[in-house]
């Protein structure tokens, strides 16, 4: 057996690790990144674009926000949502890459 220098990550953080991974799967939460990851967009243009109401939207938005997964700025009456950090896209973007190249193969 090899033996491995670096010990594993702790209990505590490979639990909020496999509660944050739980809670992007869900279909809605990643096609509202999807476009996020494109530009900021308002709750009405996503549920236009997504076919769902505005509040099914605004809910997933809220929770999105409690992750820290996305930010909004508001100008006038309007709230503009944008992926929180490049942390965010970077995720959206591997993942979107991996299931990419595992299509070609198959």
């Amino acid at each position: 057996m090899q033996s491995i220098d670096k010990k594993p990550i702790n209990q505590e953080k490979a639990q909020r690790m496999a509660d944050f991974f739980s809670f992007l799967g869900d279909a809605n939460r990643l096609r509202i990144l999807s476009l996020l990851a494109e530009k900021e967009l308002c709750v009405s243009d996503l549920a236009a674009i997504l076919e769902m109401s505005e509040s099914a939207v605004s809910h997933q938005l809220r929770n999105l926000r409690i992750m820290r997964l996305v930010s909004y700025r508001k100008q006038g009456r309007r709230v503009f949502y944008q992926l929180h950090d490049s942390h965010v896209l970077h995720l959206y973007q591997s993942v979107a890459e991996h299931i990419d190249e595992k299509d070609e193969i198959s």
